[in-house]
């Protein structure tokens, strides 16, 4: 229990930023499996779609600090390798 007002709207604060976060983590996660289901049943063109709003998605995570960059670079890295495996 917080002991002083400060740390009692330090909590409300926390508790905010904690669902934002776990929103916007869960959509990141969501879209990702979205675009890999399209490149495992070969949708080249609903893949091509999806992948750029994907990007743009980690993009703003990593930005958000929602993942680390690294992590976003690794996504975004293995996700096109992916497609244009597909487009080959």
């Amino acid at each position: 229990m917080p002991n002083h007002k400060s740390a009692e709207k330090r909590d409300r604060q926390n508790e905010r930023r904690r669902e934002v976060n776990r929103r916007n983590r869960s959509r990141l996660r969501t879209e990702i499996k979205k675009i890999r289901v399209a490149l495992t049943t070969g949708k080249k063109q609903e893949a091509g779609v999806i992948l750029a709003n994907v990007i743009s998605l980690i993009d703003k995570s990593a930005k958000k600090g929602i993942i680390h960059k690294n992590a976003a670079s690794r996504y975004k890295s293995r996700l096109t390798v992916r497609f244009n495996a597909l487009s080959a």
